[in-house]
């Protein structure tokens, strides 16, 4: 059994200032890594309003869906900009996340990876921010727990910045546990140890800058593990970004491509014990852009070798 890869065209037609770290080159980095791992691909659907309303209220939809141009570019703060296509990209993005959660739990594949743009998890609850405009993963996991009947799900934020955004939309659920690793200081300026949620169900794990894959791996064994194992999820979500590399311009840590591996297998060890090895994996950070498809090719790599 292979996994699905789903992505969308759509992702191309969301454009970005020139110099912009969050580019259309990204995808095809992505293609270039995953290509040649001839997985399942799927086109990423479009998502419903009620869909973004899982987490997000409607005057932010609509405040988003107001602010989309119809030529040219906006920006929504510094760093976060809709051209014409932007909208429809971020739906796909999101709809690509559900029909990855249903795929998975209906058992037409054990895992699956959403390779869109733009990200998600700095997407707060009404606010727009860190290239993201709507949160992917954390509408997921509210599909999984409010509509397919999950009573816990676990999801693992391994990009080099907090999810700030996933935490802020989470906060009170406490059907989901929410692990962030990241270096700090660092954008956003959240992420610290004594951010743990409504439910003590956040666990964040703050990474010095120059922290390399042995030292992450012993947080990792530490911190996260042994809480997830005893958490117990019938579900793992993973933002995977890869901005973590040592060659990644946004930050200062220094993981190598075999370190998102390692921390895949890991989590595929977790998911085998406690949820049949269903993971659903999507899309962040990740900028460089050969680091970007050594990386995701070698996480994408164990997900189809531990679902085989």
């Amino acid at each position: 059994m292979s996994i699905i890869w789903f992505s969308h065209p759509s992702g191309l037609d969301h454009v970005t200032p020139t110099g912009h770290p969050e580019q259309i080159a990204r995808l095809h980095a992505v293609e270039e890594g995953l290509r040649p791992l001839r997985l399942d691909r799927r086109d990423a659907p479009d998502c419903s309003d009620e869909d973004i309303l899982l987490c997000h209220p409607k005057r932010y939809l609509e405040g988003i869906e107001a602010a989309a141009p119809e030529a040219g570019s906006i920006s929504l703060d510094a760093d976060t900009h809709m051209s014409p296509g932007s909208l429809l990209a971020a739906r796909h993005g999101v709809g690509g996340n559900i029909a990855a959660v249903d795929a998975v739990l209906d058992g037409e594949a054990k895992a699956a990876f959403v390779g869109c743009r733009p990200p998600g998890h700095h997407a707060e609850t009404e606010t727009a921010m860190g290239f993201c405009l709507f949160g992917n993963v954390a509408i997921a996991a509210k599909h999984a727990l409010d509509r397919r009947g999950l009573k816990r799900v676990a999801i693992v934020d391994f990009d080099v910045h907090h999810g700030n955004g996933t935490q802020d939309l989470l906060w009170e659920e406490e059907r989901a546990l929410f692990v962030s690793s990241h270096q700090m200081p660092l954008y956003p300026g959240t992420g610290a140890e004594s951010e743990t949620g409504a439910h003590g169900q956040i666990i964040n794990v703050p990474l010095d800058a120059q922290t390399g894959g042995a030292d992450m791996k012993a947080a990792y064994r530490d911190k996260v593990f042994p809480r997830i194992a005893e958490f117990a999820p019938e579900l793992i979500l993973i933002s995977a970004g890869f901005d973590a590399h040592r060659n990644d311009p946004l930050a200062g840590l220094r993981w190598e491509a075999e370190d998102f591996a390692w921390l895949t297998d890991w989590l595929c060890d977790i998911a085998d014990e406690h949820c049949g090895g269903r993971i659903v994996s999507t899309l962040e950070g990740g900028y460089d852009l050969t680091a970007l498809t050594h990386s995701v090719r070698a996480h994408v790599e164990v997900l189809k070798e531990r679902s085989a």
